[in-house]
């Protein structure tokens, strides 16, 4: 066999060699490195949310510092999770790994770290927890209501990869993100620090994280943002308003971050009472 037939047949056996955009890329190092890049993105969001249990676990009342600790690592998680995936699209190295490895990050930062984080800091901490038959009620359906929290998450993570976006494009998400519900957990605890100390506080609390997995496995859509041109040229207003609401959540994070929270969870709801109201009224007309 010749030399041209030979370097024929390794070309035909071999597999193609990766590109990004139509562009091949020659060095193997480089190779390695783009498909790299967005796993260390999804590593943070692990790390992040391992943090936040660590530091949940180990607050007390003495020290709540932890606590706020805990709910700016799961932020902290939050951004690494909307960047992992930008990266992935941006360089084209979107692989199935990449997808399942992410899921399971997000079950970790945004399912056990904030259902850990909801029960310390609204339960755990209740005056006369071990001698008052109440507040140890209280605590076990805290127990439950939280660990369905995290049910809930890794539910609805798994009907994302399987059903994908809202019908219609990428415009909504069916259900509420598990990055939401993470975060209205963590700006709430972020916004107060102290754990809650009356049995009534704790009570709505547990209800709130309750409320918060419902919308998780639910069919109400909300908001995805990825339909804005991120990519395009903003006008200059845009960009006044990113930098004043960044001035803004890095001088008063507690109200603002707990205001942008509260603000996604109550717009989905209403929009889906509305969208209700006017199909029943369109079906009677």
């Amino acid at each position: 066999m010749s030399d041209s037939e030979q370097q024929l047949v390794e070309s035909e056996t071999l597999p193609p060699e990766p590109s990004i955009r139509g562009r091949r890329i020659r060095n193997p190092r480089l190779r390695r490195g783009i498909f790299l890049l967005p796993s260390l993105f999804t590593v943070g969001n692990l790390l992040c949310g391992y943090y936040a249990s660590v530091a949940a676990l180990d607050a007390t009342v003495l020290q709540p510092d932890s606590f706020d600790h805990a709910a700016k690592a799961i932020g902290l998680a939050i951004v690494f999770d909307s960047l992992d995936g930008r990266v992935a699209r941006l360089t084209g190295t979107n692989t199935e790994f990449g997808v399942q490895f992410d899921s399971l990050a997000d079950v970790v930062s945004f399912g056990i770290a904030p259902a850990l984080l909801a029960y310390s800091w609204g339960v755990r901490h209740l005056p006369g927890l071990e001698f008052t038959q109440g507040a140890q009620q209280i605590a076990h359906f805290g127990w439950w209501f939280c660990l369905a929290f995290v049910v809930c998450c890794a539910w609805r993570l798994a009907r994302f990869n399987v059903q994908g976006m809202a019908p219609g494009g990428s415009k909504y998400f069916v259900g509420m993100p598990t990055p939401a519900a993470a975060g209205m957990i963590a700006a709430t605890v972020h916004a107060f620090k102290y754990p809650i100390q009356d049995w009534r506080w704790s009570v709505a609390w547990i209800f709130l994280a309750l409320g918060l997995a419902a919308l998780m496995t639910s069919t109400i859509r909300f908001y995805s943002f990825k339909d804005l041109p991120w990519t395009r040229k903003q006008p200059s207003l845009g960009i006044v308003f990113i930098a004043l609401l960044g001035a803004a959540i890095w001088r008063w994070s507690e109200e603002v971050l707990l205001l942008i929270a509260a603000t996604y969870t109550a717009a989905g709801v209403i929009l889906h009472v509305v969208r209700m109201i006017r199909h029943r009224t369109a079906r009677t007309a």
